[in-house]
């Protein structure tokens, strides 16, 4: 096990212990796009399913969204490799997405939409308890600055999710996980990426702004992102400003008196004697 491996392992493993994300005999559904991150996913939910002596079910899912130029016979041939089973669906997504979207606008949001619920919905039809995506630690802070600077929220994606309407169980195991690590071990392992040609024209100009915002701070002081990730889990309510989730107009009712001091007690006996 080379070191890159090993750190991505330990960081899983406990990512999974922290947030009860598995249990024994679950039926995983790993969701493969054919990106370094779903690879390396993958890659360590079987490494991980060794650690359970083989009491977890895993099954990969791709989802053929009819792009142009679509080859998955690289990835075809590495899940044989690895004994995955593995369901490879085709849904033409790619011409609704051209048709709905203007162009020159992003197609990312309406197009990850549709891949979510063709992956719920298979999911469902198939008995699958968890469904497991491959955001990492820096999909993670991303998320939560671009919430704060262009939505006005304190949001990002959660480790462990129960859909709206509560039917399935999203986790993100890799939430730890920095994408320069993912990076050096997808280059390790030679994984056959799929290019996504339909956003991969398009440049996300607010994610890539985000993304140069961090790494310029982070130039300045390496603990910003791993900062940024503890933030997501400690917070503290009472210093901020929702007043859904925190009674400012009751605190007056809390206040406690101040006690009276020993000198005007001692005034006060000075005046009775």
């Amino acid at each position: 096990m080379s070191k890159v491996e090993s750190k991505l392992l330990n960081y899983v493993s406990k990512a999974v212990a922290d947030y009860g994300m598995i249990h024994h005999d679950d039926r995983v559904l790993v969701c493969l796009s054919g990106g370094k991150d779903s690879y390396t996913l993958l890659r360590m939910m079987k490494k991980l399913r060794l650690h359970l002596r083989g009491r977890l079910h895993l099954h990969a899912f791709t989802l053929d969204q009819g792009q142009p130029g679509w080859d998955d016979s690289g990835l075809r041939a590495w899940l044989e490799k690895e004994d995955v089973p593995y369901t490879i669906e085709r849904r033409d997504t790619y011409s609704v997405v051209l048709d709905k979207i203007p162009e020159g606008k992003t197609y990312c949001s309406l197009c990850s939409r549709m891949r979510r619920g063709n992956i719920y919905r298979y999911a469902a039809e198939n008995g699958f308890t968890k469904i497991a995506l491959g955001h990492h630690r820096d999909d993670l802070i991303e998320s939560l600055l671009m919430s704060v600077l262009y939505s006005g929220e304190i949001r990002s994606m959660p480790p462990k999710l129960l859909t709206d309407n509560k039917k399935h169980i999203v986790i993100r195991p890799l939430v730890y996980c920095q994408e320069s690590d993912i990076i050096e071990y997808a280059t390790e392992q030679a994984f056959p990426i799929i290019p996504c040609n339909l956003c991969g024209s398009q440049e996300n100009m607010t994610r890539r702004r985000v993304k140069q915002l961090i790494r310029e701070l982070a130039a300045e002081n390496p603990k910003v992102p791993s900062n940024m990730l503890s933030a997501l889990g400690n917070i503290q309510l009472s210093q901020l400003m929702d007043r859904d989730r925190w009674d400012f107009r009751g605190l007056d009712d809390e206040l406690i008196e101040e006690p009276e001091t020993a000198t005007s007690t001692l005034e006060e006996q000075r005046a009775a004697g």
